[in-house]
């Protein structure tokens, strides 16, 4: 019979591998090719070498483990659904595309999480003296499993409010320095660029991206409309409305500007407003939890120990 402690750290190990095929697959450069750096090293040296000996100069990861996390990749494409991949996709473009993420990479991070919570899961149950096929432990691993599936996209969905958040809070400070740049003369380009300078934040790096598509001959009505879809931010879309009916119009872009930065301000102090009148519902809970007990000891503990030693505690 295999000793459970071998069974113990294969998994582990296993568990292990997965996870820095993950993390692989995670990382910042997941869209650069390792064997095209290393070539354009070599050119740079100015060293002549073959396709081969650039190949073999690569680290271990580099040639093996990275593209067997890419073919993990592969495989997970196969089997997810198409509208599944869409709503990922949608998901990560709310979110900024954080780490160069891909639909496949996510969703393959997804499965694995989910087998790595389920072979942890098993693992700690079958340790237990009860019985492994009891409905409480059925019902852990099922929670295990499904909770490894769940919580890479709750992470996202986290990803996504505060990023939204962020540019909610920073788009009234960008439309006053708009303002300001486009009653000073500027173009909104240059207004633009001033802001991408200014900051460094959400706001400001979509604001570079727009500034690129431009540069590369996109229409500016439609590089400002990508960008509110690509934010996914209500405030956002009716600022590029409004600058593209002003475009079209002919009305002046700086009281445009100047109307939608009062009216940012408003809502950003609405918000406040509303938050601050949640505090006091969030401190219940807390409070209930925390405080009241501590309140309660501290208060009826003394009289509570002299009722016990009066005699009262033998009622």
């Amino acid at each position: 019979m295999i000793n459970s402690s071998a069974i113990l750290v294969l998994a582990i190990v296993i568990l292990v591998v997965l996870i820095i095929l993950v993390i692989l697959g995670l990382r910042e450069s997941i869209n650069v090719d390792p064997l095209e750096e290393r070539l354009m090293e070599f050119v740079s040296r100015g060293e002549t070498t073959t396709l081969e000996e650039i190949e073999m100069s690569q680290s271990f990861l580099e040639r093996v483990v990275v593209p067997l996390a890419s073919k993990f990749g592969s495989i997970a494409l196969k089997f997810t659904p198409q509208k599944a991949l869409v709503d990922i996709e949608r998901k990560l473009e709310l979110a900024g595309n954080p780490r160069g993420l891909t639909p496949t990479t996510f969703f393959s991070a997804r499965i694995f999480g989910s087998i790595g919570l389920l072979v942890l899961a098993v693992l700690a149950l079958s340790s237990s003296d009860e019985s492994f096929f009891s409905l409480l432990n059925i019902a852990l691993i099922v929670v295990a499993t499904v909770s490894g599936f769940v919580i890479p996209n709750m992470l996202l969905e986290n990803k996504i409010k505060r990023r939204q958040k962020e540019i909610r809070n920073s788009l009234p400070d960008a439309l006053d320095l708009l303002t300001i740049c486009v009653e000073a003369g500027l173009g909104f380009e240059a207004a633009m660029k001033e802001v991408q300078d200014k900051w460094e934040n959400e706001l400001s790096m979509a604001f570079g991206r727009v500034l690129q598509e431009i540069g590369l001959g996109k229409v500016r009505r439609e590089a400002l409309r990508d960008m509110a879809h690509r934010m996914g931010v209500n405030e956002m879309s009716s600022f590029v409305a409004a600058v593209v009916q002003s475009e079209q119009l002919g009305v002046s872009l700086a009281k445009v500007l100047r109307i939608q930065a009062d009216d940012m301000r408003i809502k950003r102090r609405q918000r406040a407003e509303e938050e601050a009148q949640k505090a006091p519902i969030k401190m219940l809970v807390p409070m209930a939890v925390l405080f009241f007990p501590s309140i309660l000891i501290v208060l009826l503990g003394p009289a509570v120990l002299i009722m016990m030693r009066s005699g009262f505690g033998d009622f």
